[in-house]
């Protein structure tokens, strides 16, 4: 080939080139949490730097006058249903969230309306509301306390699918999975690792535990090393099989679906 017409092909090729440029594919809107760690351990570290007082890791106490706090599962502290009988959870968003930000909450949300009766709608001038935040942490109230109650999904290290799933489900009254009334059947607390500032995280809590078994697998779990003061060693064993895995941080297993549905009454 002659070096004229090499030329001509070259400065043609990158003209096709430039016309069409390779497009890099957006950010998921589905974004896990990288690598090997928990969901605790994610949550926990983000929620080191906190200003808030949090009851096991990432329950925030009403300091407002009158609030509800759902122990003993009050039913006053859950959500209410509309005409159609959904479960409406009006919701605003800060303006400091990005808008792969927002699509990574959005999609996390978006489970519990494909498969339960919950539905998180933008507020309009609803009295309560999530309003949630990118503050110091991870972290959320327990159920409906009333008004304006915040969910914090700091940007660096909570805007992930799990984490926020973990958090709305705080927030439709539900708790940590290992403070069940029947926990030690499935899981022993070693105490020896936990602190003694930190053992009121593990209390066992007067679950309605709604005939569903233990879930090993529930985005509400935590990871087997939380709060331990020795790397590596376990506060929280699954028996009789210590080897069956905890703290999952992908998406909510089918009986945290199911316990929202019979919480909630929901027909689908």
């Amino acid at each position: 080939m002659e070096p004229r017409a090499s030329h001509y092909i070259l400065l043609l090729l990158v003209g096709i080139s430039l016309a069409n440029p390779v497009r890099k594919p957006g950010p998921p809107a589905f974004q896990p949490i990288p690598g090997n760690v928990d969901i605790t351990s994610k949550f926990l570290e983000t929620n080191k730097g906190s200003s808030e007082h949090l009851l096991e890791g990432d329950l925030l106490f009403p300091k407002i006058k009158n609030a509800l706090y759902c122990l003993n599962n009050n039913n006053n502290c859950f959500w209410k249903k509309n005409s159609s009988n959904l479960v409406e959870v009006p919701y605003t968003l800060s303006s400091e969230y990005s808008s792969t930000d927002i699509s990574i909450i959005k999609n996390a949300m978006s489970t519990f309306h494909n498969k339960t009766c919950i539905r998180f709608i933008p507020r309009l001038n609803q009295t309560d509301y999530i309003s949630i935040e990118n503050k110091d942490g991870c972290y959320s109230y327990l159920g409906r306390i009333g008004g304006k109650q915040v969910v914090s999904f700091k940007r660096q290290g909570c805007v992930y699918h799990g984490i926020i799933q973990h958090e709305l489900n705080h927030a439709l009254g539900f708790y940590h999975e290992h403070t069940r009334s029947d926990r030690d059947k499935y899981v022993k607390i070693n105490w020896e690792y936990v602190p003694t500032d930190k053992a009121s995280n593990f209390q066992i809590q007067n679950t309605n535990n709604q005939n569903t078994t233990y879930d090993y697998s529930s985005i509400m779990h935590y990871g087997r090393t939380a709060f331990t003061t020795q790397a590596g060693k376990d506060t929280i064993t699954p028996i009789p099989d210590a080897t069956v895995a905890i703290g999952q941080r992908q998406d909510m297993s089918n009986l945290d679906i199911l316990r929202i549905n019979k919480l909630y009454g929901c027909v689908v």
